[in-house]
């Protein structure tokens, strides 16, 4: 199932960041792609959309827009244990991003306030991908913390299924269940960049939040400055699963299928400095895909991204893990929770034998919307923050100047700035008369 690597005789000063493989999904092929792309989006706007869509998806779509009246059915043919399961993971998201939402603080000393505070951005575009798979739970991952934030107004744009001619109704319903406000069948990089620029139909954005393919990861890249670009790069799924002999052949096994099967151009990775664990979870592994329905899409990732490597213990299993910063980590291990703690470079962290990435990809509220392709090394999962600015008002008092402000003349003349200088010392000399307040005549 896997690809075998033995790190074992590695010595410590090698840079494991250069010698561990990846595949090569940001090339020039697709990223030349995609700038044409959002060049045919700039300039035809709407017949660009329906264009690429009719190209990549194969659906030919009379309107972009979803009328608000297909996502009410959507919600009303939910199965009840859909809905209920839905309704319980919007809850616990929301409970989790509640906690991120930062009252307004005012903060004095000595003649100087500020108060700072959270804005949310006037329009949030999300983008939550189709065509393998149908992803309700993205909707809810991505929209609930952008409303807990205040976005005035969310948007939303889904590919559309050729089976279906439009968006499946389990991501139309969780979209309502969210509270998005305009849903759109547009995928692909064309998505991101009618969101980031705007087009008859769809509105430009303030910050574009979402996970998609290698084509929607680089899109945003490539528009990030002239639009917010939530969280990190969030392209194809990744995990590592560091084992040991404690840990049961199958839970290991399917814990590195289960990212797999999103596809193609991800990571799915097994650690363990027990040979007899690699041999036992590649066979449990074999066994388990022979039952999986998405088995195509799991041997296309392992294929050219599933390793079961072999360390000399936990040490350098750790380091393996902050030098491939993997969006999903499990500690499947003795010490786990201890050797969380040293965990540098990693998404998101998924302690012992009962604690699957599965658990995160649903309901246990932190955004399963992670960074990806070695981006967990200076990023981490959307939340809140993604949606807001900082605020910050500074009122400064008279006295609060005659403290302060010969501290910014002394930098601001080190620096060559006379202005900046100047603008303190007008008011300085005021004080010193006495005359602080008044106007010059």
């Amino acid at each position: 199932m896997l690809n075998r690597l033995d790190l074992r005789d590695l010595d410590r000063t090698t840079d494991l960041a250069a010698v561990l493989p990846r595949p090569d999904i940001a090339g020039d092929e697709p990223r030349a792609t995609v700038r044409e792309i959002i060049a045919e989006v700039r300039e035809r706007g709407d017949k660009a959309l329906r264009q690429l869509t009719a190209r990549f998806d194969e659906v030919e779509l009379d309107a972009l827009e979803v009328p608000p009246g297909v996502l009410d059915a959507a919600v009303a043919s939910l199965a009840p244990e859909l809905r209920e399961a839905m309704e319980a993971a919007a809850e616990g998201i929301e409970t989790f991003h509640r906690h991120q939402v930062r009252p307004p603080e005012r903060i004095e000393r000595d003649g100087l306030t500020i108060v700072a505070s959270q804005r949310p951005v006037r329009r949030a575009g999300l983008y939550v991908p189709g065509g393998r798979a149908e992803y309700p739970s993205t909707v809810l991952m991505t929209a609930v913390p952008a409303r807990v934030a205040g976005v005035g107004e969310i948007v939303l744009c889904v590919p559309p299924s050729a089976d279906h001619g439009g968006i499946v109704p389990s991501v139309l319903a969780a979209a309502r269940l969210a509270g998005v406000d305009r849903v759109f069948a547009v995928g692909g990089a064309q998505a991101i960049a009618a969101m980031a620029y705007g087009t008859e139909s769809v509105p430009a954005v303030d910050v574009i939040a979402g996970p998609g393919n290698v084509y929607v990861a680089l899109a945003k890249q490539e528009v990030a400055g002239d639009v917010g670009i939530a969280a990190a790069f969030a392209g194809p799924s990744e995990v590592v699963v560091v084992a040991d002999d404690t840990t049961p052949a199958r839970y290991a096994a399917i814990d590195v299928i289960l990212q797999a099967e999103h596809g193609p151009d991800g990571l799915a990775w097994l650690v363990t400095w027990d040979e007899a664990v690699a041999d036992a979870v590649c066979r449990a592994g074999d066994e388990l895909l022979a039952e999986s329905p998405r088995a195509g899409e799991v041997r296309a990732t392992l294929s050219d991204g599933g390793y079961a490597a072999l360390v000399s213990g936990p040490d350098q299993a750790l380091a393996v893990v902050d030098a491939i910063a993997p969006e999903h980590l499990e500690l499947q291990c003795r010490d786990a929770a201890e050797l969380a703690q040293r965990v540098e470079n990693a998404g998101a962290i998924f302690c012992g034998n009962w604690s699957p990435a599965s658990v995160g990809d649903y309901v246990a509220g932190p955004s399963h919307v992670l960074p990806t392709f070695g981006s967990a090394r200076f990023a981490s999962a959307l939340t809140v923050a993604d949606f807001v600015k900082d605020h910050h008002v500074v009122t400064v008092e008279p006295d609060g100047l005659a403290r302060l402000g010969p501290h910014v003349v002394a930098l601001a003349n080190q620096e060559g700035l006379a202005a900046h200088a100047r603008s303190i010392e007008l008011r300085l000399d005021e004080l010193a008369g006495g005359t602080a307040g008044r106007s010059e005549p």
